[in-house]
């Protein structure tokens, strides 16, 4: 069979297989052999059925089944070794016509990456230490969540609930027993509409829907005031998982939790900030057929949330297209991540490593430990991926040291994620 590449880009080619009937022959025939010894025909003994017959009734189904099967033995034996395709390989071309087969695929290769001058890449790193009026705020919210809302005569303000029936007038839809909290700030415009009204009032609003206005009908039914819970033993010893017994061992509780919460928080910012620094500095390509495969893992994680079914109305193409550029980032990163683990000789995955890994994810999942370790000895693919997180934790941990970080408060540090956000819209 000849094979043929040309190179689309740096990092795209397109693999042509050519072959005629000739070449194809030796190997036809030994499918007709095999097929004609299990053919079952009326009239005829099992295995006796004459190969004319079976060329004439069957043949065209024979040779389509042999040709995909030779094509993918030729591809993996003689296109993969050489050229060590990544992403999934595309077929463009199919045919056999006229005793001539030709089939083109499009294939991905690794790109050639250069990691650059490491210390010119700078990072902002968000750094925040918990304080005590952060622990009673939230020693507060804690207290509103366990207490309960209770019906008052009183009118709709700013530290109320209400419970309205909302009625659509553009659309004709309604909505009964809605509850609006009108302390949040995204209920501003249903305060401003129902702040002084009393339950049984009928009030007019709009707000914005789509590219128009939807006029509203809201009757009010019932205004709620939030009576918190009180911090007694039951509700310590409950919220602290009995890690607690009075309001000091409380307290401190929640603010080791907080600062767990900020300093995992802080470290997940600084990996996706850093790779994206990183990024930003390497311009290469990256093969279609890569991001194309990641779009594709886009849409099966879709799917998944979903419940295992997309809505009717989904384009999956379309939320592809619209995922294109994060598929790329994600792509790039991929190769440079690759490449900082080739670079960092002291990276090396130990057993401890894994087992540390493991006991982590059987504490967050409720199992034991070697439970969890004996499903991961059964999934090698699994195991595989366990491996590459480690590997890409360890590059993360090397890059602190490597990269300039700027540590910035929690409030800076939003504001200017903020900006950066509004600049990429």
């Amino acid at each position: 069979m000849d094979i043929s590449v040309e190179e689309l880009t740096s990092v795209d080619k397109e693999v042509t297989l050519k072959a005629k009937r000739e070449d194809l022959q030796e190997d036809f025939d030994k499918a007709y052999k095999k097929y004609k010894s299990q053919i079952q025909l009326p009239g005829f003994r099992p295995g006796k059925v004459p190969m004319g017959l079976v060329k004439k009734r069957f043949g065209k189904e024979i040779e389509q089944e042999e040709i995909s099967s030779i094509v993918q033995k030729v591809f993996e034996k003689e296109v993969v070794p050489e050229y060590e395709p990544v992403g999934e390989t595309e077929m463009l071309e199919f045919n056999w016509e006229n005793d001539e087969l030709e089939v083109k695929f499009k294939i991905g290769s690794k790109p050639e990456v250069e990691i650059s001058d490491l210390s010119k890449i700078k990072v902002n790193k968000m750094v925040h230490d918990v304080t005590d009026e952060e622990v009673e705020e939230e020693i507060e919210r804690t207290l509103e969540r366990e207490g309960n809302w209770e019906v008052v005569d009183e009118p709709a303000s700013k530290e109320t609930q209400v419970i309205v029936d909302v009625v659509s007038k553009n659309h004709g839809d309604e909505d009964k027993d809605q509850k609006i909290d009108l302390r949040k700030d995204d209920a501003d415009d249903f305060l401003k509409a129902l702040k002084g009204k009393k339950a049984g009032d009928v009030v007019e609003m709009t707000i914005p829907h789509g590219d128009h206005e939807d006029e509203l009908e809201i009757t009010l039914k019932k205004v709620q005031k939030l009576h918190a819970a009180e911090l007694n033993e039951e509700i310590i010893k409950d919220q602290s998982n009995g890690e607690a017994s009075n309001k000091d061992e409380f307290k401190s509780y929640i603010k080791s939790r907080m600062q767990e919460y900020y300093d995992q928080t802080a470290e997940d910012l600084f990996k996706n900030d850093v790779a994206d620094a990183l990024v930003e500095a390497h311009d290469f390509e990256v093969p279609e057929t890569f991001v194309a495969q990641i779009q594709g893992s886009y849409v099966d994680q879709l799917k998944q949330q979903q419940g295992g079914e997309l809505p009717d109305h989904f384009d999956p193409e379309e939320y592809k297209a619209r995922m294109k550029d994060r598929a790329v980032r994600e792509a790039k990163w991929s190769f440079i991540s690759q490449k900082l683990q080739e670079t960092f000789e002291e990276i090396e995955i130990k057993p401890e490593d894994i087992d540390e890994h493991l006991g982590m994810e059987a504490a967050r999942y409720g199992v034991a430990p070697d439970q969890l370790k004996q499903y991961y000895a059964q999934q090698p693919q699994m195991l595989e991926q366990l491996r590459s997180s480690i590997r890409e934790n360890k590059v993360f941990d090397i890059l602190q040291d490597k990269v300039a970080i700027k540590e910035l408060g929690k409030d800076k540090y939003r504001e200017l994620q903020d900006k950066k956000d509004k600049k990429n819209k």
